[in-house]
């Protein structure tokens, strides 16, 4: 099992050392030294103030934190966790995500979904019903742009004529994508691309993030193993495929619990198919951060 450090700006009442560069690098620094393998930043440029009062989130921008975070460390992966790639222009993504890889040697991982939000579609000027077909040509045009120059576009949403979009990133065909979601469109693109990253949830729940709910480990077993046959479908037995699951679990710095049920829980999560598992440490003090880092790091990181 590896494990993926979401950045602490999920706290109500963060502390505000957390986006400033001393507090920032001592907590990248301290997610590599340990042994996490990836660092992780949310995307919310323009949520509305009523669901960041009710249960939301601030977030930074996305690719210029990871490129802070790759200034400062040298091994972690920098992930994108996750890219709403329906509120970008896709060649602008594809763009400041090469120029982190490049600056990282290669250690971007873009984990993109399609967005939920209404209001957050409309102050962005994007169109909510139309997300899932933004989603997939802004997908297709971000691999054309790493894939090598030139290259030519020519869809529903954006046009591109023998375009170049250089340097190429340092990671061959551009960074890994895994699919956020759980849908069952969600499973057919992350047997296409690099990965999944499901969450576990329950369909009650689901609803206030427009997806579908996945209950038990049981039944996200099944899917990984749905997701799994389709990759091998398209791509061959043995294709690279990495699951990345986020559970009730994920808080369990957050809330406590006993050290044995956790280590059940991802006992169970590593037999159901997962490959990564999404930790999210409180952000009350940089120090509270680190202390937390460290106690699931020397009870859980092999």
């Amino acid at each position: 099992m590896r494990f993926t450090v979401d950045y602490p700006l999920h706290t109500v009442g963060y502390d505000p050392a957390l986006v400033g560069a001393p507090g920032m690098t001592r907590v990248a620094r301290t997610v590599e030294e340990l042994g996490f393998d990836a660092l992780a930043f949310s995307e919310h440029p323009a949520p509305p103030h009523k669901w960041v009062e009710t249960g939301g989130h601030e977030s930074l921008d996305q690719t210029s934190a990871l490129a802070f975070c790759a200034a400062v460390t040298t091994r972690v992966r920098l992930m994108t966790y996750l890219l709403v790639l329906p509120y970008h222009h896709p060649l602008l993504a594809a763009k400041a995500l090469s120029t982190v890889d490049l600056l990282s040697d290669g250690r971007v991982t873009v984990v993109a979904g399609t967005g939920y939000l209404r209001s957050e579609f409309l102050a962005l000027n994007t169109d909510l019903e139309r997300r899932n077909e933004l989603f997939d040509e802004g997908l297709e045009l971000m691999r054309a742009a790493w894939s090598g120059a030139p290259f030519s576009h020519e869809g529903g949403h954006f046009s591109a004529r023998n375009t170049a979009s250089l340097p190429l990133p340092a990671q061959a065909g551009g960074p890994p994508v895994l699919i956020g979601g759980n849908s069952a469109r969600a499973r057919a693109r992350a047997a296409l691309n690099q990965g999944w990253s499901p969450l576990l949830v329950s369909p009650e729940a689901a609803k206030a993030s427009r997806t579908a709910g996945i209950g038990t480990i049981e039944e996200l077993a099944a899917r990984i193993a749905e997701v799994r046959e389709k990759a091998a479908a398209h791509h061959g037995d043995g294709s690279a495929l990495t699951i990345q699951a986020h559970t009730p679990q994920t808080g369990f710095l957050l809330r406590g619990g006993s050290v044995e049920e956790h280590r059940d829980h991802l006992g169970r999560l590593t037999d159901a198919g997962v490959d990564a598992f999404v930790v999210r440490p409180p952000g009350d003090t940089v120090q509270r951060t680190v202390d937390a880092l460290h106690t699931y790091a020397e009870a859980f990181l092999p």
